[in-house]
């Protein structure tokens, strides 16, 4: 599964404002909503109730909150850039400044863990988790997540 699979370009905010983790997962519910077809209280209970399971921060400014959701009938992904990090609990105590939410069809089997994987090794790539830090433009940061596009870097072999 790639990321382009999933995650599409107008689902991608750069330099995102966010006073706190409340208040970016109740943005980011708001933004996706229309993108999965499902109210924007609905994913965010969905979001609340997978944090209080622990934090999706994965360390090194990286949180990839993430829920199965009743109504979405396929992956839904979103990423978005903050203009200053935050606090999100994360495994490693340090501020998040690069989200990548996934929605998750309620009835979906294991395609989310090849999903989570791709965003994963993404964004384990230092260089480009770098890129995505300086970059300000959506569609530049969309390509560099999914490899595609004319600003896309080269693809790693697997």
């Amino acid at each position: 599964m790639e990321i382009a699979d999933f995650l599409a370009p107008a689902a991608v905010f750069a330099g995102l404002k966010a006073p706190d983790k409340a208040g970016l997962l109740r943005e980011l519910a708001g933004r996706v909503a229309p993108l999965a077809g499902v109210k924007a209280e609905v994913i965010l209970k969905a979001l609340n109730a997978r944090e209080k399971l622990g934090s999706t921060g994965v360390g090194r400014g990286i949180a990839i909150p993430h829920a199965r959701i009743d109504g979405v009938k396929r992956l839904v992904g979103v990423f978005a850039s903050l203009r200053k990090p935050i606090d999100f609990a994360a495994i490693d105590e340090q501020p998040v400044d690069l989200v990548f939410l996934l929605l998750i069809p309620s009835g979906a089997g294991n395609e989310h863990v090849a999903a989570l994987a791709a965003v994963s090794r993404r964004l384990r790539d230092t260089s480009v988790v770098k890129e995505l830090r300086a970059e300000r433009d959506g569609a530049r940061l969309h390509a560099r997540l999914t490899g595609e596009g004319p600003d896309a870097p080269a693809p790693k072999p697997r």
